[in-house]
């Protein structure tokens, strides 16, 4: 994939640009300031964009607010966003317009290769990526009022594995159950949170979202 990457330190941003190249990826920018990741990905329209939070010039939410400008401008282009902390209200805005093509890693995450190449590829594919710690962290501040009380334990371990944009079949082979057996628990989900007459794809999203405790 053709990808443009943002990322102030100059030893993390090289090692990425690195790591993807020998993953076959194209990295066609490789930028340290917020306003030059916006510019490179309006010059050379890339299929994802990796970010980190934090950026030049201010050092605060500048990445972040960068990468919303980008799915406003460029909605097909999907965005891994990299943050030092886990910072839930960072998580909430990436997730409360569109989640399609959206992730969410730790940068402790980017160590762990196979993880975030899986993210990467989850995001480039159209489907979210959500660093478990994320997850764990969002929802843990978030209330939960039934009819998530409702739910097996099984079912909450299957909701919170797609949380993290897992397909059913990774589901099934990360809990050590059957693919069918996943299948039957999100219908289930579907069902116990009012979702199970909503047509396609939505209701996977939907009940993600009300996991996290986002308006869905």
């Amino acid at each position: 994939m053709r990808l443009v990457l943002a990322e102030d330190s100059t030893l993390l941003r090289e090692g990425l640009t690195r790591l993807l190249a020998e993953e076959g990826h194209e990295v066609v920018a490789a930028v340290g300031t917020a306003d030059e990741l916006v510019e490179a990905v309006a010059r050379s329209r890339p299929d994802v964009v990796v970010t980190d939070v934090r950026m030049p010039p201010t050092h605060t939410d500048d990445g972040l607010r960068a990468a919303l400008e980008i799915r406003e401008r460029w909605p097909d282009t999907g965005v891994l966003v990299l943050s030092q902390y886990v910072e839930r209200r960072y998580a909430a805005r990436l997730l409360a317009d569109r989640p399609e093509g959206i992730g969410y890693l730790l940068k402790d995450r980017v160590a762990q290769v196979d993880d975030f190449l899986d993210a990467l590829d989850r995001v480039a594919a159209r489907g979210t990526a959500l660093d478990p710690e994320v997850v764990r962290q969002v929802v843990a501040g978030s209330e939960r009022p039934d009819p998530f009380g409702r739910l097996t334990p099984r079912e909450r371990d299957v909701l919170h594995e797609m949380a993290q944009g897992h397909t059913n079949a990774a589901v099934a082979q990360r809990l050590h159950v059957s693919q069918s057996a996943v299948e039957k628990h999100v219908n289930a989900i579907f069902d116990k949170l009012g979702l199970a007459h909503t047509a396609g794809y939505s209701r996977r999203i939907r009940a993600v979202l009300r996991y996290l405790g986002t308006p869905a």
